[in-house]
């Protein structure tokens, strides 16, 4: 239990620096919550500075991956540690406690960490949210759906997601994301969702 509360405390906080409010605030002198859609996540940052939307990208995939990292050097062999780990980092992400518990929605902290614990579903996955991105552009959809098949995907194709602990953390992070997306959901359904178009600035 000891490590289980380790592990959920520091990839939680890992998972809580928000790199896209930070970024934002610090060169533009802007509060990324303000700007497009509130979301603090890379695709929202990139409607002020494609830049910047890469750099959070890179940086929130990035949090993730070492919340995952560093539980597989703290324990190893630990498969269900490592998935909480990914969990924790993504409800930091999505609910940070620096910004009042309203972050982004934690695709790019799942993808950074899934690919180090669940590296050839994550290529998978790369593939299917890619080519759904581009036959609709919306990147919300794309989002979801790859989300949504997540699990299973990890289930048909790694050997080390099929223990029922690690099952749940990684269904648990899927429904966090999808659930985050509440919103896109509603305006994909009224047909009001604005698709996707990279602008540089």
């Amino acid at each position: 239990m000891t490590s289980f509360l380790l592990v959920a405390a520091y990839s939680y906080l890992l998972g809580s620096i928000s790199f896209g409010y930070l970024l934002v605030r610090g060169f533009h002198g802007k509060d990324i919550r303000e700007t497009g859609s509130g979301n603090i996540g890379a695709t929202n940052v990139s409607r002020t500075s494609l830049l910047l939307g890469v750099a959070t990208l890179v940086l929130d995939a990035l949090k993730g991956a070492v919340a995952v990292a560093a539980t597989r050097a703290f324990f190893p062999a630990r498969t269900v540690l490592l998935a909480a780990a990914a969990f924790f980092a993504i409800v930091g992400h999505i609910f940070p406690i620096w910004l009042n518990f309203r972050g982004g929605k934690g695709v790019a902290t799942g993808l950074g960490a899934f690919l180090v614990l669940l590296p050839t579903t994550v290529a998978v996955m790369i593939g299917i949210f890619v080519a759904l991105l581009a036959a609709f552009r919306y990147v919300s959809l794309a989002s979801i759906l790859t989300v949504a098949f997540f699990p299973l995907v990890a289930w048909a194709v790694e050997s080390n997601s099929k223990a029922p602990g690690t099952l749940f953390f990684l269904a648990a992070s899927s429904l966090l994301i999808i659930f985050r997306h509440h919103e896109n959901i509603r305006r994909l359904w009224a047909h009001t969702e604005p698709r996707f178009a990279w602008r540089r600035k």
